[in-house]
């Protein structure tokens, strides 16, 4: 409904920011397992955002605001660390960790958490403004 188009767009975002959230979480609670399912380290997760584009332009059936598009892979290679005693150690003594860096997550929590709470406070805005609405209609 067009009527309540601010709380669905921050609504979109909210549910996009929660995820990132979660992959952020994944990835820390990751940041020491050298072994996976599919083999070698874990390697860090990062969701992919792509606007949701409104119908009157360019003739998308999306109401707009933010979607996840995919949960990609971090490329970039491990790390590794000379630690011969560990099981996972190759020939030389060296230890693929993850290529997840808790500073960076840290620092994209904040990011992501801030965008969140952002949103709500445009949720709880367009609350604010329809409740004052209805208000007035009242008399």
């Amino acid at each position: 409904m067009r009527m309540f188009r601010a709380i669905d767009v921050s609504g979109s975002s909210l549910t996009a920011h929660r995820l990132w959230l979660d992959s952020i979480s994944a990835n820390l609670a990751n940041v020491n397992t050298t072994r996976t399912a599919e083999g070698g380290p874990y390697r860090r997760k990062v969701p992919v955002f792509a606007e949701m584009l409104d119908k009157t332009i360019g003739g998308y059936e999306d109401t707009g605001g933010v979607r996840v598009v995919e949960i990609a892979t971090d490329d970039t290679p491990p790390r590794l660390a000379y630690q011969p005693d560990h099981p996972d150690a190759d020939e030389e003594g060296y230890v693929a960790f993850p290529n997840v860096n808790v500073v960076r997550e840290m620092a994209d929590m904040l990011t992501a958490g801030r965008a969140y709470e952002a949103n709500l406070a445009v949720v709880d805005a367009a609350r604010n403004m329809w409740t004052g609405a209805l208000e007035i209609m009242r008399g």
